[in-house]
């Protein structure tokens, strides 16, 4: 996808990558830790109460670092998940390896993080009695679930101005069809258009604080 990637230390301590052909960030500068833990997990997450399986779908997979956390998160809680992720552009070992996220948040599970960039694409693995994860090679724009299967969505895409394909309203559209009753979707990102297409797409919206760094985020219900 690009010519070159280079690691970054953001605020907190931990690892981004900057992509400079785009000028754009995996993740905040301001921390991406806490903006993984603050988007996805609290206000994400946290949220999703089920006494079954909670099915996620992540877009995109990136540098796994959302994937660690809610798996991290199913150990602690012993929740059952069923982690659909997908990522067309995946990271080469030489970076993925190079990142510190399984150092500072849980040395003692490193292997997992690494073993999800490795898991192979288009299969279900079992990581743990509570986890199931599948990476798909493929593009929002191609991916086909079926209707009333996902409880929450990651929207972890590049911003909006990077990336416009992955923000159209008819792939809030598709994953509105995708969710069931009550099911959520968080993103990072708060601008006007993206909430007035998910609005169009059937979803109720709700503008939250931002991570550290950031004045807004946004939540979506169904």
């Amino acid at each position: 996808m690009q010519s070159k990637i280079e690691i970054i230390k953001t605020e907190d301590g931990s690892h981004s990558l900057y992509i400079p052909d785009m000028k754009e960030t995996y993740h905040s500068t301001h921390g991406a830790l806490r903006e993984s833990e603050y988007v996805f997990i609290k206000n994400g997450l946290d949220l999703i109460k089920t006494s079954n399986e909670i099915n996620i779908l992540e877009v995109g997979f990136g540098t796994g670092l959302n994937t660690f956390l809610t798996f991290l998160e199913s150990e602690k809680k012993a929740l059952k998940i069923y982690y659909q992720t997908i990522e067309p552009y995946p990271l080469e070992e030489n970076i993925f390896s190079a990142l510190n996220y399984p150092d500072i948040i849980a040395p003692d599970k490193s292997r997992y993080f690494y073993d999800f960039h490795k898991a192979p694409f288009g299969e279900k693995v079992q990581f743990s009695e509570e986890f199931v994860f599948q990476k798909h090679f493929q593009k929002l724009e191609d991916l086909q679930l079926k209707p009333e299967l996902i409880d929450l969505v990651y929207f972890d895409a590049f911003a909006p101005s990077k990336q416009p394909e992955l923000w159209e309203l008819g792939n809030f559209e598709k994953i509105f069809k995708w969710m069931k009753s009550e099911g959520v979707i968080v993103s990072y990102c708060a601008s006007g258009q993206f909430k007035r297409n998910l609005k169009s797409a059937g979803f109720f919206v709700e503008t939250l604080p931002g991570p550290p760094g950031k004045k807004e985020m946004t939540r979506g219900g169904k």
